[in-house]
């Protein structure tokens, strides 16, 4: 799958002010956590493997995951996608109990098990990473990768702003970042969700009588490459412009 390669600057342009302000706070958490990781000789992925065994493809770790119980919030750390060249990826979710009353999943009338109820996950984006723990890309999935319940792009949208892990375990650093990761890069996730969809509409469409949401044929859905430094001058050339 080719990566998508929107007009950022043009994005970011039309951006609220305030949004744009939070997005700067956030490249600011960002930039802090690497200084925090390097003092220390240490890098956001190793943060997450550490004490936990031999690394093994598909593991999640930290072992159990992450979780926040005040906001509902979840990530895990593994790699699978060899061929792309990168170390792995955090998975980032929201659980039911942190999403707004009355939201729906998107409709859906095959005989996969999806996680309904208080069980619902909505998977946000992921985050690939490269062999030193910076990251490299976003991008987003099927359905069955992640066993997730499946909501709309703009749906899942409102959720990302709602992501946020507050606590130590396994690594403060590392979880202010990866809640930075999700403010700082919220225009890119905004266009990842979109593609994600119509990805999957035009597969639906080439596909008649198969389970778009379960077909192991599709798994990435949109992809992009992202930079930490540069999103920062974007931003900050939009607040100055």
């Amino acid at each position: 799958m080719e990566p998508l390669q929107p007009d950022m600057e043009r994005i970011l342009r039309q951006l609220t002010r305030e949004r744009l302000e939070g997005m700067r706070e956030a490249g600011a958490v960002i930039l802090d956590s690497y200084r925090a990781l390097e003092k220390a000789g240490a890098n956001l992925v190793g943060q997450c493997l550490a004490h936990q065994g031999t690394f093994f493809e598909l593991e999640h770790y930290p072992k159990g995951d992450v979780f926040d119980e005040e906001t509902a919030s979840q990530y895990y750390y593994h790699a699978h996608r060899p061929e792309s060249g990168e170390h792995g990826h955090f998975h980032c979710f929201l659980r039911a109990e942190g999403m707004p009353a009355g939201m729906e999943p998107v409709p859906y009338s095959g005989e996969a098990d999806r996680p309904e109820g208080e069980e619902a996950v909505c998977h946000l984006i992921a985050i690939s990473m490269n062999g030193q723990g910076f990251p490299t890309h976003l991008f987003t999935t099927n359905r069955w990768v992640t066993d997730e319940t499946f909501y709309s792009a703009a749906d899942t949208l409102t959720l990302v702003d709602r992501f946020s892990v507050d606590h130590v375990f396994p690594c403060l650093a590392t979880n202010n970042w990866i809640t930075a990761m999700l403010r700082l890069f919220w225009p890119q996730i905004r266009e990842l969700l979109k593609a994600r969809d119509e990805t999957i509409r035009a597969w639906a469409l080439a596909h008649p009588g198969v389970d778009v949401f379960e077909d192991r044929e599709l798994d990435l859905t949109s992809i992009m490459e992202i930079n930490v430094d540069d999103q920062i001058a974007l931003v900050e050339k939009a607040l100055n412009g």
